[in-house]
This record gives C-alpha cells, structure tokens and sequence, in this order.
C-alpha cells in the first residue's frame, strides 16, 4: 500500500513536468533589474543584487571575491551593458559556465557602445527585461509557464499606471528646455519631449573628465539667464564641478531635482519612477 501511494506521487509529479527542487540562481549587477527577476519569477528564483547601495557611487564598484562566486554559481545573468558595468563581462568571460543564460539589457533595447548607458531610465526597458526573462524562465521550466506569464501579465499592468504618468507630464512639459549634470535621466526626459541643453558638460562629468571652459560657461549662462527650467543632478556622485552648477542653479532660482543609480530600499521599480516623476512634476508646477 505504501509503496503504490510513494509510486502516485511520483506519477504526479512526473506529470506536472517535474517541479524544481531549488530556486533557479539568478545574478542581476543592478538591484533594479533584480527587482524584475524576482516580480516575473517569484519564489522559482534566488536573486543576488550587486548594486544596491544608495549610498554608493556605481562607478567606483570595485569587485569582490564573493561577488565572482555569486556570478560562477548563476544560471542566469543580468546585467546592464553598454560600458556601464565592464565588470561583469570580465566576469562571465572569466567563470565559463556553459549552460549560464545572460541577459543583456541594453542589447534588448538595441543600444550600441556610446549610447547614453543609463538605459533603465527609458520606459520600455523593463517590459523588454520582463518579457525576456518569462520566455527564458519558461522554456527552462515548461511545467511553470503558466505562472510567469500570470506575473508578466500583472508587472505589465502594474506598469501601464507609469506609462499614463509619463504622457500626462510629456502634455504638459514637452518643449520646455532642462539641464543636468550628467545623462542619468537621459532617456526619461526623452519619454517626456524635454529638450536637453549641455550634453557635452554630462558627457564629460560622466567620464571622470573635465569641461572645457567653453562648456562650463554655457553651462552657467543657460543657469543665470534662465534658458533651462530644471537641473537634474546624479544624487549618487558628487564632484566639485557638478556641485558648482547646482549652486548656482539654485541662486538663480531655478529648481533641482535628483536621480539615483540604484533603486530605493523599500520600493520596487515602479514606485521608484512614479516618485521621480512626481519630483518633476512638483518642480515644475
């Protein structure tokens, strides 16, 4: 009797497609595309952030030991691309795991090397990440299908409140002209039809290079003379120069607003766009 019972469980589980005994490994470089990884895949996941210290300047991330470990046991990667994180592709070159899957985020989005490298700041990044990873996770583990499309379809409903927000503020502030003092917000701003002034100023400070003079002076005068409406500064990378422009942004009156890196302890990816969204909304009334 037991032995027929122990040979039923067997059967159903076989027939289920032979459920995962453990978590698929999943390493994101960033915590934002973590977040992703773990709404499409739920408890089928194990995910491991590399960047996810507000308080860090992704740019000075230097690698761990334990970080090389975390990236050799994945079975599947995310990573941003495009020069952001170098470090990862070192990695991956330098672990070989044969049967690894590795999303490139940047290269879902079709952005090329000297594209602007902030990509998560564009609106159709996470649905092109979400997407991906449900067809990866399903053909992986065909039995679950059914649930990562089931948490696709709810993150791209969950997702469509924030593409309103965009197109309420794109009515409202297209054609009105913005600064910064790196590219962060890029590809938001594009979202929103906002011209931006000084590229080649963001280019440089992104860089770890120094304006020239003549951008530095045509960054001051937009300021002074009020040819921009708002300053957006990276709030996870300070440097002497970008500090400069905020205070005189600000002694001139005109508003600031900051950007991060890494996604908020506390909030998912959609919370965080909606909030800052909602800090440009409220500078610019």
């Amino acid at each position: 009797m037991r032995t027929s019972i122990l040979m039923g469980f067997l059967a159903a589980a076989l027939a289920a497609g032979g459920a995962r005994a453990e978590p698929v490994k999943i390493v994101a470089a960033e915590n934002f595309y973590g977040d992703i990884a773990r709404q499409i895949g739920g408890a089928d996941v194990a995910v491991t952030s590399i960047l996810s210290n507000p308080e860090q300047d992704p740019h000075l991330f230097e690698i761990s030991p334990s970080v090389g470990r975390s990236v050799a046991a994945a079975a599947i990667v995310v990573y941003n691309g495009i020069d952001y994180d170098p470090w990862m592709a070192k990695l991956l070159r330098a672990s070989h795991a044969g049967r690894r899957k590795v999303l490139i985020v940047a290269d879902l989005l079709g952005r090329k090397p000297g594209d602007n490298p902030h990509v998560w700041y564009d609106p159709a990044s996470m649905p092109a990440l979400a997407k991906s990873l449900a067809e990866m996770l399903a053909a992986d583990n065909p039995a679950r299908r059914q649930a990562y499309g089931e948490r696709l379809a709810l993150f791209l409903a969950s997702m469509q409140a924030l593409d309103r927000k965009v197109a309420g503020l794109r009515r409202r502030l297209a054609g009105t002209p913005v600064t910064a003092t790196e590219p962060i917000f890029g590809y938001m701003f594009e979202a929103l039809g906002m011209p931006v002034r000084n590229r080649s100023f963001q280019l440089a400070v992104m860089n770890d290079t120094e304006p020239t003079a003549g951008e530095m002076a045509a960054f001051e005068n937009d300021l002074r003379r009020h040819q921009v409406k708002l300053l957006v500064y990276n709030s996870q990378a300070a440097s002497p120069i970008a500090a400069r422009m905020e205070r005189i942004a600000r002694g001139s009156q005109i508003p600031v607003v900051g950007a991060s890196e890494t996604e908020p302890p506390g909030k998912n990816y959609q919370a965080w766009m909606s909030d800052e969204l909602d800090a440009i909304d409220r500078a610019l009334p």
